[in-house]
């Protein structure tokens, strides 16, 4: 099974073309990274990921676990982690544990208590990424890499199949940048689970995505990781 494939994929805004005909295939457990310049593309293919953004049939087609993205209703299968994260909510009045649990809203229901089952979900998914400690914690009051790793809690919390990373790690220091992707590694090989990372961090690549595609002015090719390892050693 494929977790994502993309055929012949167009979209525009107006008369502005932005993707132009691309073609991408993420397989089930693989770690896929997207490298591209500001501008190429990537924001808008993410959204479009994320069922934000519509395609027409004379688009092309995107599948989302081998289904097309218009029939694709389970969303909790797909966990996202947004560039940048709570950055900018120094005050935001919500704990750790809410943030996380917020999550689970198609399980439990909008504006509603968790039980012990979802309590029980939440701070698996804390456990998992180092956080439990912090479970009361203000979210507005931690550093740049506990936020993202809080949200990577929140991503894993309905145990998906596919992980969508916006630049991850934008924003955060060298030493919670490597425990981050420690992390999203171990949940590709140990779980299995599908990653899907938009990057601007070449350098993080070798030795931790299986393939690596580049965005280049609306036109998608894919980049061996060979080529890759030897630009990181020209830099």
């Amino acid at each position: 099974m494929n977790a994502i494939d993309i055929k012949s994929l167009t979209f525009s805004y107006g008369d502005t073309p932005v993707l132009k005909g691309i073609n991408l295939v993420v397989p089930q457990g693989r770690f896929a990274a997207l490298i591209g310049a500001n501008g190429a593309g990537k924001s808008t293919l993410i959204k479009i990921l994320l069922g934000e953004l519509p395609i027409t049939g004379e688009s092309g087609s995107m599948k989302l676990m081998d289904q097309e993205i218009k029939q694709f209703k389970d969303w909790s299968r797909v966990g996202y982690v947004p560039q940048n994260g709570m950055a900018g909510y120094k005050d935001f009045p919500a704990s750790v544990e809410e943030i996380v649990q917020a999550n689970l809203y198609s399980r439990i229901g909008l504006f509603r208590f968790g039980g012990k089952k979802e309590k029980e979900l939440v701070y698996d998914a804390l456990c998992q990424v180092g956080m439990e400690s912090y479970k009361r914690r203000l979210i507005g009051k931690l550093s740049g890499g506990q936020q993202q790793r809080v949200l990577l809690a929140r991503a894993l919390v309905n145990s998906p199949d596919l992980l969508v990373f916006d630049e991850p790690t934008s924003g955060v220091d060298e030493a919670n940048t490597k425990e981050f992707y420690r992390l999203i590694k171990e949940f590709n090989q140990k779980a299995g689970v599908t990653v899907f990372m938009v990057t601007h961090d070449r350098s993080c690549l070798a030795g931790l995505a299986d393939d690596v595609w580049e965005l280049e002015e609306g036109i998608m090719r894919q980049v061996s990781q060979e080529k890759e390892e030897m630009c990181h050693g020209n830099a």
